[in-house]
């Protein structure tokens, strides 16, 4: 049902936002950004409920505890990194919403160097 009066919201805003698009400019977009921001807030007062399973999860393997961290950092900067950028290119700025993922990208992998090692060293030990 949430899911449903975010659609909305979102449907609501592009129409709201393509309207005013021909006689006011820049109020479309400050209606573009208002709608990003409330659902960005939406989405993270959900998080709760994830943050739940996580500590779940952690009971469960006490010993991996810095893998969850990594875990999480991992998440935040893939929806950081992705919601920056679709900012970026809805206001018609592409170079600098690629240059964001891209930097999105290298971040995920220099945080994961430590699970991609222990991986490495898991594959290694069987062979």
């Amino acid at each position: 049902m949430n899911m449903i009066k975010i659609a909305c919201l979102g449907v609501a805003a592009v129409m709201l936002a393509l309207f005013l698009k021909e006689t006011k400019g820049p109020f479309s977009q400050l209606i573009s950004l208002s709608a990003c921001l409330l659902i960005i807030f939406y989405s993270v007062s959900r998080l709760t409920s994830v943050f739940e399973l996580l500590e779940t999860l952690s009971g469960y393997v006490s010993d991996q505890k810095s893998y969850y961290k990594i875990l999480l950092k991992i998440t935040g900067i893939t929806y950081i990194a992705d919601f920056s950028a679709n900012l970026c290119r809805d206001a018609g700025y592409g170079a600098i919403a690629g240059q964001i993922e891209i930097f999105g990208k290298i971040s995920i992998l220099a945080i994961s160097s430590p699970i991609i090692l222990a991986l490495m060293e898991t594959v290694y030990a069987f062979l």
